[in-house]
């Protein structure tokens, strides 16, 4: 479901963003020059963005998962007692003909 897949999208958004981090590192230590913060902020915050993202999608979809689960398995109890109550309903009515 999207409540448990848009968590796994966030985490690889986190994980490019981290990959990117590194290859900057990788290039910029390549040409012997120095990496300050600036350079890092567009794969970190790439890193977090995606992160977010991924949560606020997977947690109203999980409890609107679990909201619908719950009326569904109300809607089924219900049935299954209106039914019993039909058989018994039923019974009683054929052994008061006999």
């Amino acid at each position: 479901t999207i409540a448990h897949i848009s968590p796994l999208l966030g985490l690889l958004g986190t994980v490019t963003g981290i990959i990117r981090c590194f290859y900057i590192i990788q290039e910029k230590s390549a040409s012997l020059g120095a990496v300050n913060p600036a350079d890092l902020a567009g794969g970190i915050w790439e890193a977090l963005l995606t992160t977010a993202f991924g949560l606020v999608v997977a947690i109203p979809s999980f409890i609107a998962y679990n909201y619908f689960v719950s009326r569904v398995n109300y809607s089924v109890l219900e049935m299954e007692r209106t039914a019993s109550e039909m058989i018994s309903l039923l019974t009683e009515a054929k052994t008061n003909e006999v």
